[in-house]
């Protein structure tokens, strides 16, 4: 395969190198760096493993936008802060915060471009960069199996590479592979992913289902009638294929249904800005080479210095190494 275009689910992945790493691990003034040091770490591993042409971390702009709460409530509440009143704030470890600051820090002095948009989520980020590509095969890294929906074959090859395991047991997953694995149809699986995800719901995003639809019968569902709408279309005609008591569950969740669509699926249009070499960019105005791989620190200076300061230069090696930085161009 050609060298991929590689879309980082940036939240799920320093989430996930926080919990991996003790917080023992500290800076000289006792600041944790667990997950700093943890996420550099990860997209080393990642560059060696999957020799993207470009690079991309995703960020969660608006974690739990208003157009999905509108809709349903619910959605991701349970993420909330107790101590917030507004409902916007996610309940995030107290010695983590800060390390989110440290990571972007990092990337912007390595010249890692970074992306996001207002009041959306990572995920749509990944969703309208990965539907725009049309030059190289895609490669998404998240621990959220949301993301599957965006697995394609055209117009060009989009793999997620599931990591919730972690690194070691990662799971690449393209159109073949949902299918084989959650029984939805090839054609149009990550669609299909998505719709069963609809169904049978999902407590960690706080999306209740349909009572009584679970994994195989949402499966079974959507590949005897199609789609999503093919579901809805038979069960207010009577077919026989669904059963009377499944058939009032659909029935009686139609409102859910339609909300879901959109809190579920991805969006393919949000207004992505990237920060690149050249500060933050609208997509229009992005191109490639904006975000491809840096073949040396964008600030080599403040890379430096952030290296003392956190004592991460281990860290920073290991990511220069994988991206084929000379010497001259590794931290001190």
């Amino acid at each position: 395969m050609d060298a991929p275009l590689m879309l980082l689910d940036g939240a799920s992945l320093w989430f996930r190198a926080f919990h991996a790493l003790p917080e023992k691990m500290t800076a000289p003034d006792g600041r944790p760096v667990n997950a700093v040091r943890g996420f550099l770490d990860m997209i080393a591993a990642l560059v060696t493993r999957e020799r993207p042409c470009r690079l991309v971390v995703c960020l969660d702009i608006d974690w739990r936008p208003a157009f999905r709460t509108a809709l349903i409530p619910s959605y991701k509440a349970h993420r909330v802060d107790e101590e917030d009143t507004s409902g916007l704030v996610e309940e995030v470890p107290d010695t983590l915060g800060p390390q989110v600051d440290m990571i972007a820090d990092v990337l912007a002095a390595a010249g890692i471009a970074c992306a996001g948009a207002d009041d959306c989520e990572a995920d749509d980020v990944i969703g309208t960069l990965a539907f725009a590509e049309t030059a190289d095969p895609v490669v998404v890294v998240s621990g959220d199996r949301d993301l599957l929906q965006v697995a394609a074959d055209d117009p060009v090859s989009v793999r997620v590479l599931y990591v919730g395991r972690g690194l070691a047991k990662a799971e690449l997953y393209g159109p073949d592979e949902i299918a084989d694995r959650y029984g939805v149809p090839a054609r149009h699986a990550g669609s299909a992913y998505a719709e069963l995800a609809i169904l049978r719901g999902d407590p960690s995003d706080g999306l209740p289902g349909v009572t009584g639809v679970g994994e195989k019968t949402g499966a079974r569902l959507i590949t005897e009638f199609g789609d999503l709408d093919g579901v809805e279309h038979a069960a207010r005609d009577g077919n026989a294929s669904i059963s009377p008591r499944i058939r009032t569950s659909i029935l009686d969740s139609a409102d859910y249904l339609r909300a879901a669509r959109t809190v579920v699926f991805v969006r393919t249009d949000a207004d992505v800005e990237g920060r690149t070499d050249h500060g933050w960019v609208t997509r229009r105005d992005w191109d490639s080479a904006d975000d491809a791989l840096p073949t040396g620190p964008a600030d080599k200076t403040e890379l430096d210095r952030l290296a003392e300061e956190l004592a991460i230069g281990s860290s920073i090696g290991r990511l220069a190494t994988a991206l084929g930085w000379s010497g001259a161009d590794r931290a001190q």
